[in-house]
């Protein structure tokens, strides 16, 4: 009965905060949605919009240099006690002390270093990224934030979203050939994870196929670390023996394969996995990281041509290599007619591409899909208004909204879709909320900020 009266508790509150949000009062927001995380500190979705109004509140009246300086200098003794407690697993302690140091300054780095330790020794990762994540978002041209944000998806091993973040440091920082390294490396470990992600549940894991531990955790460690030089000649020519030994074994091939595509050897990774495919022509994983390598060695020398100033080249290479992804998800789809990711991505194509009709088809059949479903029924609304069908899209976009529960990227773009057609429909009402919806949490989402504005006056009868 206390934790149902805790979470209407926190509900309440949360309310009010996201209200006090949408009508710009930040510090009485911020008020509020401390009390929500103080009655549901693992509610990620309060800490977000209290992220947001602390972020709010702080640019409404930003401080001077010196103040700063200052900041930094009397916090001194609060963070050494955050960290403290860190250390003696005090993590819930520690957490309750960053939020603190954050409402003072929620964009310092050095109090979101402490959050991010306190989180930490909670075993609250989602925590951790919170606060770096509202951070890095506030401040987009900041690229030391940003470079914190990359660094701790690598050590959180989330690749995908540490090379997003990688890039756009890159686009920061075009002349930092330590960060295009980080890129590219980030950039590695996400192909070969997407690859190889199905491996384990298949019962695949290097432990159980290897009886020799020593050698077990030699090629964990490969799987998991970027190897070059020396390193990677050692295990190119160990992987290489197995393989010689033990001509069937599957996984051997995965595992030299990810050696040199990590040192950029892609022809090399693509005719060992080649070979793997020759072995089992019907192992889908395998087709997959074959595919993802490709287009990586289309990609690598795309933009070796390019710093090499040969851009004709290299625009008649990425349209061979965009052709070569459609016509490669297309033979797949043909191959694997079940596999219903395979068929969202064909989709993805034919609606980049323009071919709507083609793409709603993909569609239809990978909302089938339960992980596929949201951002099926989100392309499909988008065809839908491509078409002119805006009625049919928004019966898309409402049913993907009522099945995500919390504010993500996903929802954001579906919520905010509902909204434009229902301002193009004249239903301002019904495009306030959505907007303000999606402004509740992120202020920074699309041009929100301006169309609430021109709404809101719409609202009071204005033009």
């Amino acid at each position: 009965m206390a934790d149902s009266n805790n979470a209407q508790k926190a509900q309440n509150f949360a309310n009010r905060g996201r209200q006090a949000l949408e009508a710009r009062n930040f510090a009485f927001a911020v008020e509020m949605l401390k009390q929500a995380v103080e009655a549901a500190p693992d509610a990620i979705e309060y800490r977000k919009l209290l992220r947001t109004a602390e972020v709010a509140l702080f640019r409404t009246k930003p401080p001077s240099a010196l103040s700063l300086k200052m900041q930094g200098m009397g916090s001194y003794f609060q963070r050494q006690k955050i960290l403290s407690l860190a250390k003696k697993g005090k993590g819930d302690e520690a957490i309750a002390e960053a939020e603190k140091l954050l409402e003072q300054n929620p964009l310092n780095p050095d109090f979101i270093e402490c959050a991010v330790k306190a989180a930490e020794a909670a075993g609250k990762p989602e925590i951790a990224l919170v606060s770096i994540e509202a951070a890095s978002a506030a401040n987009q041209g900041d690229a030391g934030l940003l470079e914190r944000v990359a660094m701790y998806y690598m050590t959180a091993q989330d690749y995908a979203k540490a090379r997003d973040a990688y890039a756009k440091l890159v686009k920061l920082r075009p002349q930092d050939q330590r960060v295009l390294q980080l890129f590219k490396n980030a950039e590695a470990q996400a192909t070969i994870n997407n690859g190889w992600s199905g491996a384990g549940k298949r019962g695949y894991g290097i432990e159980q196929l290897l009886a020799n531990k020593e050698q077990a955790r030699k090629l964990d460690a490969a799987n998991k670390a970027v190897v070059t030089g020396g390193d990677a000649d050692m295990l190119i020519a160990e992987a290489r023996a197995k393989i010689e030994k033990e001509p069937n074994n599957i996984n051997y091939y995965r595992a030299l394969a990810r050696i040199y595509v990590q040192n950029k050897m892609f022809a090399q990774a693509i005719e060992t996995l080649e070979a793997a495919r020759a072995i089992n022509s019907t192992d889908p994983e395998i087709d997959r990281t074959l595919s993802a390598v490709r287009t990586q060695d289309y990609e690598f020398r795309v933009d070796a041509l390019r710093k090499e100033g040969r851009g004709e080249e290299a625009d008649a290479l990425q349209m061979e290599m965009n052709q070569f992804v459609f016509d490669d998800l297309a033979e797949r789809v043909g191959r694997y007619p079940n596999d219903l990711k395979l068929r969202y991505q064909l989709g993805i194509q034919y609606y980049t591409y323009g071919y709507y009709d083609d793409a709603m088809e993909q569609f239809q059949l990978s909302q089938k899909s339960p992980k596929e479903r949201v951002s099926s029924l989100y392309y499909l609304a988008m065809c839908f208004l491509q078409k002119g069908q805006r009625d049919m899209a928004v019966m898309q976009l409402e049913a993907a909204r009522d099945q995500l529960q919390t504010m993500d990227d996903l929802k954001k773009k579906v919520v905010y879709q509902i909204g434009l057609c229902a301002e193009e429909a004249g239903d301002i009402e019904k495009a306030y909320n959505c907007y303000r919806d999606v402004y509740s949490a992120d202020v920074t989402f699309e041009d929100l900020g301006e169309r609430m504005l021109k709404i809101s006056k719409m609202r009071e009868g204005g033009n």
